[in-house]
């Protein structure tokens, strides 16, 4: 950077349907893995914030819960998280997966943000364009832009990179002027404890199938630096059943064995250190119902209520 340069920073807000490919981005963006990728919906539970350099910005990516119609008590408070980190961004992205085109989630985020899309500048990134042709995709952005004054429309993919650059560049030349909000070499501003805990979450997710993922929850219990540079990691994998005890642990406590095994090295590769990591898995009936779990993710329990 230019010590003559104007710096700017600001705030990014990643807003879409669950599995529009918003983790996915802010991962290319940061060009580090921080927020949770997985095939299945929901995943992402806390706004993780990102950051990444370009020229003489700092951006700060927000990357919200999917927007979805919420169920129960935590799905209400990670809908409430999302438009939280929309209403607090300077910029707003709405992604759109190019396959599913205008569905009514879509419809439905399109009226919210209408209704009170005041501060924010709001940007559409129609993603996953390599799926499907062109004339598809000219069409799905002519009706979503005629049903909501974007400033700016780009056509990417997140996971192959194509369209990134550009929507980088955009978002670094519209935030605002003035210092820097973290240190240089900071990727990302959820503790280290969290970073572990969403990375362990992943791997169970990976593994475990149908409506488990989404009944359980991962905490950083322990954090022991070492005298040789190495850490140990004790996490707690909170279920809301007996039954759900007996899937995590597997036959012979294999599951949990494997799911430890990719989880110790994910966090290794992270931290650039060896990793000790021991996984307890506990049974706590109404973990959905408690406060203090809801603070571990970063989520507010009254906006659940």
């Amino acid at each position: 950077m230019n010590d003559s340069e104007q710096t700017r920073a600001g705030f990014v807000a990643l807003i879409g349907e669950p599995n529009a490919g918003k983790s996915t981005l802010l991962n290319r963006m940061v060009g580090a893995k921080v927020s949770i990728v997985t095939h299945k919906v929901q995943t992402t539970r806390t706004r993780i914030r990102g950051l990444a350099l370009e020229g003489a910005s700092q951006i700060v990516f927000v990357d919200t819960p999917g927007l979805f119609k919420p169920r129960r008590r935590l799905d209400r408070a990670m809908v409430a998280a999302a438009w939280g980190g929309a209403s607090d961004a300077d910029v707003v992205v709405l992604l759109v997966e190019a396959q599913r085109g205008l569905t009514e989630g879509v419809e439905a985020i399109l009226a919210r943000l209408s209704e009170g899309a005041g501060r924010a500048r709001v940007a559409l990134a129609i993603n996953k364009i390599d799926r499907v042709e062109a004339p598809v995709l000219l069409g799905l952005s002519e009706t979503l832009n005629a049903r909501f004054p974007f400033v700016e429309t780009f056509m990417i993919s997140a996971e192959k990179g194509h369209g990134v650059k550009d929507l980088r560049e955009w978002l670094a030349e519209n935030l605002p002027e003035g210092p820097w909000l973290y240190p240089e070499d900071q990727i990302a501003d959820m503790p280290l404890r969290m970073i572990a805990a969403e990375m362990t979450r992943e791997k169970l997710t990976l593994r475990l199938h149908q409506e488990l993922p989404y009944q359980l929850t991962v905490e950083t219990e322990g954090w022991e630096e070492r005298p040789d540079g190495s850490v140990r990691i004790d996490q707690i994998v909170y279920v809301a059943r007996d039954g759900h005890k007996g899937i995590l642990l597997g036959k012979k406590g294999e599951t949990i064995k494997a799911v430890g095994q990719l989880a110790r090295e994910e966090i290794g590769r992270f931290l650039e250190r060896k990793v000790h990591l021991f996984l307890t898995v506990k049974v706590r009936e109404n973990w959905l119902d408690e406060a203090e779990r809801y603070s571990e993710m970063g989520l507010d329990f009254r906006d659940g209520g």
